[in-house]
């Protein structure tokens, strides 16, 4: 059975403060080590053309005995960067089938820790979460831990968007990303979407968040979700098709993980999902505290919502989402 959302006390912590302040990563970190060794540790980000993020995301994890970049093909300074920085390189061609990118390093590459973090460009790690992760790393009483996301969304961090719990700290032999049998999708990417990694052993919560910062822009994030939504279609119509499968007790009983793929399955069911999804976002979450970054924010989610919707249809017609 999968540990992949449960803590040593079933609950996950209160969020941490912002971090909004910790975005001088490299000059505050640079010269921080707890001991003369670089933390036992391997960092893997998954990366295409990511100049722009790259930089910041490598000096937050310059403490980590090993950085690798899986790139993939990247036109733009990505792997120059990369380099310059220490971090080792590996190059990463999806044939269209088989695993994708993170799932393909986990099981392919030259891991030479225990422990990994999964990292992506546009994330950071601030101080106090690198404490706390090698704080973990020492005490071993989990199998990997479950990190926060603050999100910077047009120069404001959103208090609606956290928590945003995901298992990005593990032992790299005990996990692997899910298969939804959504690997071999046209249009959708070489990387992972939401698929969640699903963890042989125990976990818990670390308190203080990555920091989410893309510096590339909206054009980025509607790039990204468009791909997204092409295999939110797909995973939403096989979610249609199938039973929610669990009566009211048992799903009391679930672990969150499990709990959250019922609940998908009966969000696919109901009426305008587009408008549930803003006033989720808005309401419920409390975007409205967010002023008028957190109105974009929940438009957005709200549009994605209707892509999906209309890239479902077109399935049902039988014509190709994209």
């Amino acid at each position: 059975m999968s540990a992949s959302q449960r803590s040593e006390t079933g609950r996950a912590p209160a969020a941490a403060p912002s971090s909004r302040a910790h975005l001088g990563l490299a000059e505050e970190g640079a010269d921080w080590a707890p001991s003369p060794l670089m933390m036992p540790l391997t960092v893997l980000l998954p990366v295409l053309n990511e100049e722009k993020n790259l930089p910041d995301a490598l000096a937050s994890v310059a403490w980590a005995d090993q950085v690798i970049v899986v790139d993939s093909g990247s036109t733009d300074r990505t792997a120059e960067i990369a380099r310059g920085a220490g971090a080792e390189v590996v190059r990463f061609d999806y044939p269209g089938y088989g695993p994708k990118k993170k799932n393909w390093a986990l099981e392919s590459l030259d891991l030479r820790n225990e422990w990994l973090l999964l990292l992506d460009a546009d994330e950071r790690v601030i101080p106090e979460l690198r404490e706390e992760i090698w704080e973990a790393i020492r005490n071993g009483r989990c199998d990997g831990y479950c990190l926060d996301r603050e999100f910077i969304f047009m120069g404001r961090s959103l208090r609606c968007f956290r928590p945003n719990w995901n298992l990005r700290l593990f032992k790299h032999r005990l996990g692997r990303f899910e298969d939804l049998g959504l690997d071999e999708l046209p249009d959708t990417g070489d990387n992972e979407i939401h698929e969640h990694v699903r963890l042989e052993g125990r976990a818990g919560f670390l308190r203080h968040p990555l920091l989410h910062d893309d510096f590339r822009g909206l054009t980025a994030w509607l790039d990204r979700h468009n791909k997204y939504a092409t295999w939110e279609a797909h995973l939403y119509s096989r979610f249609r098709q199938e039973p929610v499968g669990v009566g009211p007790i048992a799903f009391l009983r679930l672990d969150p993980f499990r709990r959250k793929r019922v609940l998908r399955r009966i969000w696919v069911r109901l009426p305008l999902r587009p408008v549930l999804r803003f006033l989720t976002w808005y309401l419920f979450r409390r975007g409205f505290l967010d002023g008028r970054q957190g109105f974009i924010f929940c438009v957005l989610m709200a549009y994605y919502e209707f892509i999906i919707g209309a890239k479902m249809r077109e399935l049902e017609r039988g014509s190709p989402a994209g």
